[in-house]
């Protein structure tokens, strides 16, 4: 197949590994994937004291121009914000861009966050703030025990947005933990963190009922709607 690549960036708290599922299917259809950790997520005991947002934007730069080709860059969550950033910096190396449960958020994510890093709430709280279903006890655990801080001054970072070329980048955006309805909602309230799909000018929303980590609960869903897309994106 001569799909256009797929590169996958997870959200807060995530290695490349959460893709695993999605990855492993998308391989089997024949697709192109590279699965990002982003600086600071590499093990506990990495050092996240000077990493910045812009760190984390650089290091997708880097990954979606090693494929040589443009690509499809799928981002999840909390990885909405820098995934933005890399179609201002290199529109021209993303044939098409995947939000999952997420959206080109402009400005930082959480500017008044002061400590170097920030870790994974229990999983009590987890629940209280986002949408579990379809998440099992056992995957559950696993994110409890290999999640990884945060970098505080990734949270208070942002992208400077300049070029225009970003806004006719085909975005999709595929509505797990709300519904499309809700999201367009939320655009229309001016929520920063989907600021961008307020100005994009080619956007189709999916609605995928089930957790915030589809990944996980709706893996081979996930991975048919983000190879779909591949598909489309890549040349006659």
């Amino acid at each position: 197949m001569d799909a256009t690549p797929i590169v996958l960036v997870p959200g807060f708290w995530l290695g490349g590994w959460a893709w695993d599922e999605v990855a492993a299917a998308l391989r089997a259809d024949g697709h192109d994937v590279t699965a990002v950790t982003l600086p600071g997520l590499e093990s506990a005991g990495a050092d996240r004291s000077a990493i910045t947002f812009a760190d984390h934007v650089d290091a997708i730069c880097d990954a979606v121009t090693a494929a040589g080709r443009p690509v499809v860059l799928a981002v999840h969550s909390g990885a909405g914000a820098p995934g933005y950033a890399v179609t201002d910096r290199i529109p021209e190396q993303i044939a098409a861009m995947v939000y999952v449960d997420t959206g080109p958020a402009k400005g930082a994510l959480d500017p008044d966050f002061d400590a170097i890093e920030k870790p994974i709430p229990s999983l009590d709280k987890l629940a209280a703030e986002e949408n579990l279903t379809g998440l099992s006890k056992e995957q559950l655990e696993t994110f409890r025990r290999r999640a990884i801080p945060e970098p505080g001054a990734a949270l208070r970072g942002a992208a400077e947005l300049v070029n225009e070329a970003r806004l006719d980048v085909p975005s999709t955006v595929i509505c797990t933990g709300y519904t499309s309805a809700q999201y367009k909602d939320a655009v229309k309230e001016g929520q920063s963190w989907l600021g961008g799909l307020a100005e994009l000018r080619n956007v189709t929303y999916v609605d995928l009922p089930t957790s915030h980590w589809p990944m996980w609960s709706r893996p081979q869903e996930l991975a048919q709607i983000i190879g779909d897309v591949a598909k489309v994106a890549s040349p006659a």
